[in-house]
């Protein structure tokens, strides 16, 4: 069960049906949108998840189907998923869980009013969050955030050395708003022996190691370096990492700009 929201059995099984009803599985999901690449506009979208929660897995596989397919006309969906700590107690703890996950979400418990953090959640461009499973939500809140304006985000000379990734940002200058630099782990899979989840493999796409906030003045080009952290563990030494960058507003929380690319390791 989540710690703050229980989704019904029925609602599970009914899952597979509201993602091909949602994501239009037919005639076929493979199709891609008619937008270009280049006209797309990114959307961030944040999962918080973790291996110790049963209603989690849905959420995970509907993000991993967002990733893939791109299905949504004009937007470029970025994907993030962020685990969290307190499910570390019941009986499994999920070696992708990050303390700074569980902070972040609990930022985000108080700028969206909520009596408290849960999984799975969706957060969508900082503007609008709901429950990580639901389908229909997580269109209509890509579809929204594709039609806002967006600041600008180039990531340039991007590459893997040593354990960590060197590249270069450009964007605008914006002292009101924060700049992001993120490490993720393309996929994951995970055999779990405990918990709620005990006797499953668990996929993920896009799984945070890293998070840092650079300085606004590192949009401008210049030469930087971001420490691989938990990816140079030895069961995580191998795959690629996506770099993932984005703007938020100080005062609204909103993304204002975002950008990603896969490096080879």
């Amino acid at each position: 069960m989540s710690s703050a929201l229980v989704i019904s059995d029925l609602r599970l099984a009914m899952f597979p049906v509201v993602m091909a009803c949602a994501f239009g599985l037919a005639p076929g999901l493979n199709a891609q949108p008619s937008a270009q690449a280049s006209q797309r506009v990114p959307v961030l979208v944040e999962l918080f998840t973790s291996e110790g929660c049963s209603d989690c897995p849905p959420a995970d596989s509907l993000l991993g189907q967002l990733d893939r397919k791109q299905p949504i006309a004009g937007a470029q969906a970025i994907v993030l998923s962020e685990h969290v700590t307190y499910w570390n107690h019941d009986g499994w703890t999920d070696p992708y869980s990050l303390d700074a996950m569980t902070e972040r979400q609990e930022a985000y418990v108080r700028h969206f009013g909520l009596d408290s953090s849960y999984t799975p959640q969706m957060v969508v461009d900082g503007t609008t969050q709901f429950v990580g499973s639901n389908a229909k939500a997580l269109i209509a809140a890509v579809e929204s955030a594709a039609k806002a304006s967006k600041q600008p985000l180039e990531i340039g000379s991007a590459k893997w050395d040593q354990g960590s990734a060197t590249f270069s940002i450009r964007g605008p200058a914006a002292p009101s708003a924060k700049l992001f630099a993120v490490l993720a782990a393309d996929a994951t899979h995970q055999e779990v022996s405990g918990g709620e989840n005990a006797g499953r493999t668990l996929h993920h796409v896009a799984v945070v190691r890293v998070m840092k906030e650079l300085g606004n003045e590192s949009a401008d080009g210049r030469p930087l370096k971001l420490a691989g952290g938990d990816l140079n563990r030895k069961d995580e030494s191998d795959g690629p990492v996506r770099l993932v960058v984005f703007l938020v507003d100080r005062k609204t929380g909103h993304v204002l700009g975002a950008a990603e690319q896969t490096l080879q390791r």
